[in-house]
């Protein structure tokens, strides 16, 4: 089973390079942020003829996830627990029905900038709810995911030019502690856990030629648990996209789990 994230940063400019990579790449499952559309805007028919399912969490303008797939999804959820009044569309779920199932989560984390300040301390407080509902998911003691945008440079290395992103709310103490505090509740890091070393990022911003100098980011991440990174065979990044027409800034990342 194939299994992608991609920060499409908005649906309606992606609308022809995000089918073109579905055709190149044939992802069996896509969890998608940024689609800045409501559910009822988004083009659910394009990528029904392509033969996905499509579940959105959508918002006007702004933020919003979604999942395509290829296998029958069960059980879908919107909104990240814990916080009733939490209005953002950052989080959606869902069980893939493969030969083994699979419970995806597709996050878009805040970006938290300018920190501090109040939209750090919203970036803060999510991730202590992730953290909770990360919690839950390894004592289901079942395969399960947590993937998309994490806003969060979790090492130096995961950066072209860290200096740059020191005071930045994606590489602050406080935030590459949030991250780690999840991942060792029992996590595996899916591209960690098969490529080592700096020169690997899936964020190049659209100023000051940032693709074509490779001054990137690593920001999009896959969170396993024990279960499903037992079913992990590979983890890549498609960097080339970036390279394509009116691309996103992100490019996808993805796994194949034999499942």
């Amino acid at each position: 089973m194939k299994i992608a994230t991609f920060n499409i940063n908005g649906i309606k400019a992606r609308i022809n390079a995000l089918p073109e990579w579905l055709k190149a790449a044939e992802p069996d499952v896509v969890l998608l942020q940024e689609i800045k559309s409501i559910d009822a805007a988004f083009p659910r028919e394009l990528f029904e003829d392509m033969g996905y399912a499509v579940e959105t969490h959508g918002q006007k303008s702004f933020n919003g996830v979604a999942i395509l797939s290829k296998l029958p999804l069960e059980d879908v959820a919107r909104g990240l627990p814990g916080d009733a009044e939490d209005e953002q569309a950052r989080w959606i779920e869902a069980t893939v029905m493969g030969d083994v199932p699979i419970r995806v989560c597709g996050l878009y984390l805040p970006n938290g900038n300018p920190a501090p300040g109040p939209k750090y301390d919203y970036k803060l407080a999510w991730m202590t709810r992730l953290k909770a509902r990360a919690a839950e998911l390894l004592a289901t003691e079942e395969p399960a995911l947590m993937a998309g945008d994490y806003n969060i440079i979790p090492q130096d290395e995961d950066a072209a030019r860290p200096e740059v992103w020191q005071q930045d709310a994606l590489a602050l103490p406080a935030s590459r502690q949030a991250y780690r505090e999840i991942l060792n509740l029992g996590f595996t890091e899916a591209f960690r856990a098969r490529t080592q070393g700096p020169g690997h990022y899936s964020f190049w911003d659209y100023q000051a030629g940032a693709w074509q100098k490779n001054d990137g980011i690593r920001i999009d991440h896959f969170l396993m648990t024990p279960e499903c990174a037992d079913l992990l065979r590979a983890c890549q990044i498609d960097a080339a996209v970036r390279g394509g027409d009116k691309p996103s800034d992100h490019v996808p990342v993805w796994v194949d789990l034999a499942a």
